[in-house]
C-alpha cells in the first residue's frame, strides 16, 4: 500500500467516483427499489426480491451466483480478485401482513448501491481488493445470516461486513433534527423459539375430565410470564403470542403454539433470562398434565458497533454534507441477525433517517408508507455513499483495516 498522503488523493478521487456511480444508477435503482416495496415477501420466501435484484446485478455485467449457500433466496456477487474481502450484506424480506413496515427495500437498496459504487471505484482508480455483496433473507426471524455463518458466507479473514438499516429520527435521537443518521447502531440479544403443548382432546361439555386442555396450558405459561415480567430487569423484554389456540369451544383444545422472543443486551443475560422463562412454561405444561416440546429458531446475538469504522462513516458522511451521530447513548430494545456478524467479524451498522410521524417507527404498518417514499429512497443512497467510502478505506489502508480488527477483538462500549 502507498503513504497515507497517496490514500487521501486516491480516496478523494474515489469520492467522485463513488457519488457519480450512484447519481447514474439513481434510475434502475429506483426501479429495483420499487419493485421489492410493492411485491414484499417473508423470510425465505423472497423468491421476486432474489430474481429482481439478481437480473439488475447481471445487467450491470456482474457474474451472480443464484441461491447461494444452499439457500433458494441468497445470492452472491463480487469484483475483485485477491486482497482484502468487504461483505455488503443486503436484506429484502418482509413482515406478514404489514409489508415493508422494517424498510427493508431500503436495505437492499443502500447495499447494491454501495456495492457498484465500490467496484466501479476499484477499477477505476485500481484499488485492490474484494467487495461481495451477499443475499442475506430472513432477518426478521429466520436467522439467515445466522445460518449463512454456518454455510461459510462470512471467512474469518473477513476485512468487515457492512450495512444499515432506515429508521425513524425520534427511535434513536433524543433530539430529531440534527442527525439524519447513526453509525454505531446497537441492538439486543434475543432468543427465538416456538411453545407446543400436546393435550387430549375431549367433550367440552359431555366429559371435560376426561380431557387434558392444551389451550389452559397455553393461557397458563402467558400468564406465568406476565408476572415473571415484575422481576426482570427494565433493558429485559419478553413478548410472544398464540399461533394456534384450538379449534371450537366444545372441543377440549389437544394442541397450541406459541411463539416468543426473549431479550437481554448481552447473550449471557438472555440465558440466564431464558432460563427462567422456560420455568413458566414447564410449570404450565406440569399443572395442565400437557407435554411440552420446543421449536428452536437462530439466536440474535447483540450488535456491536466497531469504534474505528463507526468513526470514520460519520467523518465521511460529514464530508458528503450529512451529519452522523458516532454512537448510540444506549441500546436499543430490538434485535438483528447481524449481531451474529459482529461478534465473527469486524462489522458496521449503520442507520439512516427516513421521514415518519412522531408516532410511527419501524414495525408500525405506517412505517411501509414511509419505506416507500422518494425522500426514503434519497437517503438511503446518501447512505450508501458513506458505505461505499467505508468499505474503500478497509480496502485501501492497512492502518485503517488493522485498526478495526483491534476494535473487533475489545469489548465494546
Amino acid at each position: 500500500m502507498g503513504t497515507s498522503d497517496q490514500h487521501s488523493d486516491v480516496l478523494d478521487k474515489a469520492r467522485s467516483t463513488v457519488v457519480s456511480t450512484i447519481k447514474n444508477a439513481d434510475a434502475g435503482l429506483r426501479k429495483v427499489n420499487k419493485a421489492l416495496h410493492e411485491h414484499p415477501e417473508v423470510g425465505y420466501e423472497e423468491h421476486f426480491a432474489h430474481q429482481t435484484i439478481t437480473s439488475y446485478l447481471s445487467s450491470l455485467g456482474f457474474q451472480v451466483k443464484k441461491h447461494a449457500y444452499g439457500f433458494d433466496t441468497s445470492f452472491e456477487a463480487e469484483y475483485g480478485s485477491d486482497g482484502r474481502l468487504v461483505i455488503i450484506c443486503a436484506e429484502y424480506d418482509a413482515l406478514p401482513g404489514i409489508g415493508h413496515s422494517c424498510g427493508h427495500n431500503l436495505i437492499a437498496t443502500s447495499s447494491i448501491a454501495t456495492f457498484i459504487a465500490v467496484a466501479e471505484s476499484m477499477k477505476k482508480h485500481n484499488i485492490q481488493g474484494r467487495v461481495r455483496i451477499l443475499g442475506t433473507p430472513a432477518e426478521e426471524g429466520g436467522g439467515g445470516k445466522a445460518k449463512l455463518i454456518e454455510a461459510g458466507a462470512f471467512p474469518k479473514d473477513t476485512a468487515t461486513a457492512i450495512m444499515a438499516h432506515p429508521i425513524a429520527a425520534h427511535q434513536i435521537f433524543n433530539k430529531p433534527g440534527y442527525y439524519q443518521g447513526l453509525a454505531g447502531l446497537k441492538l439486543i440479544a434475543s432468543h427465538k423459539f416456538k411453545v407446543e403443548f400436546r393435550g387430549k382432546p375431549a367433550h367440552a361439555g359431555g366429559e371435560p375430565w376426561n380431557g387434558l386442555n392444551a389451550l389452559d396450558a397455553a393461557v397458563s405459561a402467558y400468564a406465568n410470564i406476565g408476572l415473571l415480567r415484575q422481576q426482570m430487569e427494565p433493558d429485559e423484554r419478553v413478548h410472544g403470542v398464540i399461533e394456534a389456540g384450538g379449534t371450537v369451544p366444545n372441543v377440549i383444545t389437544e394442541y397450541t403454539r406459541m411463539n416468543w422472543n426473549v431479550r437481554s443486551p448481552t447473550i449471557e443475560r438472555a440465558d440466564k433470562l431464558l432460563a427462567r422463562v422456560k420455568n413458566c412454561f414447564e410449570a404450565a405444561a406440569l399443572a395442565s398434565g400437557c407435554k411440552l416440546e420446543y421449536i428452536i429458531s437462530p439466536t440474535y446475538l447483540n450488535l456491536r458497533a466497531n469504534r474505528t469504522l463507526c468513526q470514520l462513516y460519520a467523518q465521511d458522511m460529514d464530508t458528503l454534507g450529512t451529519k452522523v451521530q458516532v454512537s448510540q447513548e444506549k441500546m436499543m430494545n430490538a434485535s438483528t441477525d447481524m449481531g451474529n456478524v459482529s461478534h465473527i467479524v469486524p462489522s458496521f451498522h449503520g442507520a439512516f433517517v427516513i421521514p415518519a410521524g412522531k408516532d410511527v417507527s419501524a414495525h408500525n404498518p405506517a412505517f411501509a408508507a414511509c419505506a416507500g417514499t422518494d425522500e426514503g429512497h434519497k437517503a438511503a443512497l446518501n447512505c450508501a455513499s458513506g458505505m461505499a467510502m467505508l468499505a474503500l478505506r478497509v480496502l485501501l489502508d492497512d492502518d485503517v483495516a488493522r485498526k478495526a480488527k483491534e476494535d473487533f477483538h475489545q469489548d465494546d462500549d
